[in-house]
């Protein structure tokens, strides 16, 4: 259960983190064309902005829900132990 819960929380944390990304580079990109004038090149929120974020964010996610899921793992296997010494 534990890679399914990795992966799980991973991939849910990312599109969020996608999504997020991807507004604010919308909105900033937005308002920086009508600040300069020119058009709005919506392409570079996907490119630079939303899948970068969402590539960083997923990576620290997945390192954290391992180790989140080990520690839980292991300490509720030395609580079982401590149950059975009883």
């Amino acid at each position: 259960m534990i890679p399914i819960r990795v992966f799980l929380a991973t991939v849910v944390v990312t599109l969020l983190a996608f999504a997020v990304g991807l507004l604010l580079g919308i909105v900033g990109i937005v308002i920086a064309s009508y600040v300069r004038g020119v058009p709005a090149d919506l392409s570079v929120a996907y490119r630079y902005i939303a899948a970068p974020i969402a590539a960083i964010v997923g990576a620290i996610v997945m390192v954290l829900a391992i180790a989140l899921e080990l520690r839980h793992y292991r300490q509720s296997k030395a609580l079982a132990q401590i149950e059975r010494m009883n």
